[in-house]
Parts: structure tokens; sequence; C-alpha cells
């Protein structure tokens, strides 16, 4: 693989051969992934990597329709068993030994049992990730920095979301260990990623993280990312972010929007997928808040 310094030689892997993860032709019965569940994938859709010649890192995308339908858990509750009542006393009768023509009788009542103690609270696990922000340089934990998922929101997979090996970055950019060379070239050191769906059930966002050496090198990368086939869309409150929309054929299929910026030494691209033509209000929304997530690390 050619080097930064001499990009010209560099040529585009044959994106032909990738085969894109998610590739469908109408929507696909069911609620979508178990939450809990590790995700189906951990990037949207494979991308091909090429050094252009103008010195900047050019990253193309192969589009995919993803036609996975997204449905709010059935969270039934259980049918609470109802105790039988029982006699709560007994009565004895015994003679005394009274005058001939009078008899007492005593009551003896049974001992009701204890009430069960109510079951102590369960935690809610605290993360242990760490990270802090000095102009423009994300150190510590690169997990902390993905967006935070809104509340009533399920993670699939790890809350704290997980690291991507290169082995992953590289098979998900289209071109492997070479595609690893082509970014590693730019300052490339390492990326996260998590996947949740929203509280309402109509939504699956995707958040993905590369930290890069500086942030002149993240933003070279997230200038030249595009995606072929999509159409573009503009994206508000992030001024460094650029978008592209897939529409369903169908408003029973699912759409996605993709939105790619940079803030500091962090490229980040957010995936939405919802059912029918999706809301860019919602692409920008997420952008502007992951935007600002990285700029002050709360």
């Amino acid at each position: 693989m050619p080097s930064a310094a001499d990009p010209a030689q560099a040529s585009a892997p044959d994106r032909s051969a990738v085969p894109v993860p998610g590739t469908g032709t109408g929507p696909v019965p069911g609620t979508g992934p178990v939450p809990g569940a590790p995700p189906a994938r951990k990037l949207p859709r494979a991308v091909g990597v090429a050094l252009a010649t103008a010195g900047l890192l050019a990253v193309t995308a192969v589009s995919a329709t993803v036609t996975v339908a997204v449905g709010k858990p059935d969270h039934r509750p259980a049918a609470a068993a109802t105790a039988p009542s029982t006699a709560a006393t007994t009565v004895a009768g015994t003679a005394s030994s009274a005058p001939t023509g009078t008899a007492t009788a005593s009551a003896t009542p049974t001992t009701a049992p204890p009430a069960a103690p109510a079951p102590a609270p369960v935690p809610t696990p605290t993360s242990t990730l760490k990270g802090t922000v000095s102009n423009g340089r994300h150190d510590g934990d690169l997990q902390y920095f993905l967006l935070p998922i809104p509340e009533g929101g399920e993670s699939y997979g790890p809350a704290d979301g997980m690291l991507l090996t290169d082995k992953d970055m590289g098979d998900q950019m289209g071109g492997g260990a070479e595609a690893m060379k082509a970014l590693k070239s730019f300052g490339y050191k390492d990326s996260a990623t998590r996947t949740y769906r929203t509280a309402d059930g109509k939504a699956e966002v995707t958040v993905t993280l590369l930290r890069f050496s500086t942030p002149a090198r993240a933003a070279e990368v997230a200038r030249n990312y595009t995606l072929d086939g999509l159409d573009p869309i503009e994206i508000t409150g992030d001024p460094a972010a650029h978008g592209y929309v897939d529409k369903p054929k169908q408003q029973a299929y699912t759409g996605s929007m993709s939105g790619i910026s940079s803030q500091g030494d962090v490229q980040y691209i957010i995936d939405v997928e919802v059912k029918g033509t999706p809301d860019k209000a919602l692409l920008s929304e997420l952008m502007k808040r992951q935007r600002d997530w990285l700029t002050s690390g709360r």
C-alpha cells in the first residue's frame, strides 16, 4: 500500500467484490433485533477506501437498502396469581365442669404466616469509562465519547458500546488489511461503536467514532467520506457535517440516513434507520448532540 506521501499510486479497491450486508428487497417480518443481543452489524454498510490524487483519503461507501422492520419490543406483564382464601379460624367446643345443663365453647384462631420481605432494589450498573477533552484532543476511553443513549432507549449489546479491532474496521471499510493501511497512513488510532433503539421503538441509531492523531487528519477523512448512490441532505446544527438519505420504495420498508462530521481528533458517523421515509430533522438533532458531547465531554 503506498504511503500518504505518494497517494497518486493508490487505486480504489474493487467494490463489486465486496458483499453488502443488510441488502434486501422487502420488509423483514418481526420486530427487529432482540434487545440485549449483540448488533447484527457493527457498521451500516461496507466502505471502500482509496487515496485520492489530491492527497486526501477518499472514502466511498457501497449503498445498501436495509429492510429490517423496527418495532417496539413486547413487554407483557406477567399474569398475577390469585391465591384462594382460607379459613382464618377454627372453633373447638369443650365441655366444662359447670353444673348440668351449661357448657362453654372456646375459639382457637390459627396464626397467619408473616409477610415476605420486599425484594431489595437492583442497582443500576454504573459505567467506569472515563475521558477528557483539551484543545480538540480526546484522551481516555473512546467509548466514553459515544453519544449517550436517551432515556428509555435500549442498547444492542454492551451498554457502553464496543471497541472495533483493526480487522473489524478493515472488513467494514470493504478493503480489509489494505483499508487499514490507508487509514493508518492518515493517523488512525482506534474506533468504537454502539447501536440502540429509541424509547418509542421507531428508530435504530448507530454511532461510530474514529480517533486520529490530529484534528486536521480527522477533518480530512470526514470531508472525503461519501456514500455512492444515495441522495445528499443538509445537516443543520453541525457546520462541518454532510449527510445522505436512502428513501425506501414503499413506506412499509425501512429507510436510512447517514451523517458524517468531525470534532477535534475524532470523526463521527451516525446512521439512523426508520420505517418509511426518514426525517432529516432527527439526524440533524443527533449530529448536533454528538458534536456538543465531543466538544465538552459532558
